[in-house]
């Protein structure tokens, strides 16, 4: 019997391509109408190598940071020692730059690089499972992966039964180099990856890659966690740009997520070197405002005290990992005129247990404090009651407020108030 990948590897005509993945879309559609691998109920959490790591392939000067066996192993090591696997960051993922540069030339099949990682993916994989921990690992939606490695687009599945005999737990598939049928792609990949009958958390790019235009609950249907959003940078910057997106396109975003399929903001730059205290505090408390993925990049060899703490916070990973229904949402926002890109903002979600939090961000790069006085109804509470607010960040509790009795804080600059609202009975 013919494979798949060889009618599609012979294809010279690009409409006939595109013509033979609608055939197959149509296929999916009825035979398979949403995605079915139990995985995902809560918001996925882990580490990530891109943003800290990068496509850094230069064992022979930089042995210690290059990606490799050796850096995933240690990473895994780390994340078991220091707690973070205790605390819900159980996947390890490889981006880009793991693989050879061409395919094996019998089988059509991706080779790890051989001297990066000399035992294969396998025995990684079982390293990593013997851990309690889960493997991760890149592959792209078209003929080449951003940093030009070999893609899945004319590979589908083989890709998905080559993964999924190595053990892999989880695939990013990425959408640079992507052709005209890419969300048809994906929905074969995730088909693929359903039909070996090994759980793989299935990560899309291809909503950002598409400018937004998707209609998210087909998203939902073939995918765990989806991009929808710019690429994060260790900077503030496109942090807060990130930001202004959720805030300005939530209920669009929120449509479809909840158990099992999730918006996902990319990776947290916690612990890196771009961001103050604040501004990681930001980036994080925000990040479980809106129940997405919770995946850092940081050399967890030497990461800084206030960095760990934040990310192993009880009460934050709680607040991420809490479906109640819907995300947060932004409430308010308070433009500080002359600067009008100096803007304060409210958000609140809804937590399962009745009570709600809350997250007031001054985003201002100025370096000015904001001071912020409301109510409980202007923060978006809408009980007839008094609240006491605990703060997530430092314990402390303060109140009753009430709709006599405001709340004041003072908020620094690109930093967060962050409370849990209990309404008093």
């Amino acid at each position: 019997m013919i494979s798949i990948e060889f009618v599609l590897a012979t294809m010279e005509n690009k409409l006939l391509l595109l013509l033979c993945l609608t055939v197959l879309n149509v296929f999916l559609v009825i035979t398979v109408e949403s995605l079915d691998n139990g995985l995902a109920i809560q918001p996925p959490m882990g580490w990530m190598a891109w943003e800290r790591f990068r496509c850094n392939i230069n064992c022979t000067e930089d042995p210690d940071n290059c990606i490799s066996e050796k850096l995933i192993v240690q990473m895994c090591d780390k994340m078991v020692a220091g707690g973070f696997r205790d605390a819900g960051y159980t996947y390890i993922a490889l981006d880009d730059c793991w693989a050879e540069k061409r395919r094996d030339p019998l089988t059509g099949k991706l080779v790890p690089d051989r001297t990066r990682f000399p035992r294969g993916m396998k025995a990684l994989a079982d390293y990593v499972h013997r851990q309690g921990m889960k493997l991760g690992i890149y592959s792209d939606m078209g003929t080449k992966t951003c940093k030009e490695y070999p893609g899945s687009e004319f590979y589908i599945q083989t890709d998905a039964q080559t993964f999924a005999d190595w053990g892999v737990d989880m695939l990013k598939l990425d959408c640079c180099y992507g052709g005209s049928g890419m969300e048809i792609g994906y929905e074969t990949m995730g088909f693929f990856l359903n039909k070996t009958g090994r759980p793989v958390l299935y990560s899309c790019s291809y909503p950002v890659c598409l400018g937004g235009h998707v209609i998210y609950e087909r998203v939902a249907k073939t995918c765990n966690m989806w991009r929808n959003a710019i690429d994060l940078t260790d900077s503030w910057d496109r942090v807060y740009k990130v930001i202004r997106i959720y805030g300005d396109n939530i209920g669009n975003f929120s449509a479809a997520a909840g158990p099992g399929h999730w918006n996902d903001a990319d990776q947290l730059m916690v612990g890196d070197f771009g961001l103050s205290n604040g501004q990681q505090t930001a980036q994080i408390v925000m990040w479980a405002m809106w129940s997405v993925p919770l995946f850092m990049s940081v050399d967890l060899r030497d990461i800084g005290v206030f960095a760990e703490e934040l990310l192993l916070n009880k009460d934050i990973i709680s607040i991420n990992q809490d479906w109640a229904g819907s995300p947060s949402y932004r409430v308010w926002q308070d433009k500080r005129l002359p600067v009008t890109t100096d803007i304060i903002e409210g958000w609140i979600k809804h937590l399962s247990d009745g009570t709600t939090a809350i997250a007031i961000l001054n985003g201002s790069n100025y370096g000015k404090p904001a001071t912020v006085v409301k109510t409980p109804r202007q923060l978006g509470l809408l009980g007839n009651t008094s609240y006491i607010f605990h703060n997530v960040l430092t314990s402390e509790k303060s109140g009753p407020f009430n709709d006599t009795v405001p709340m004041k804080v003072r908020i620094p600059a690109t930093s967060v108030y962050f409370v849990v609202a209990t309404e008093l009975e």
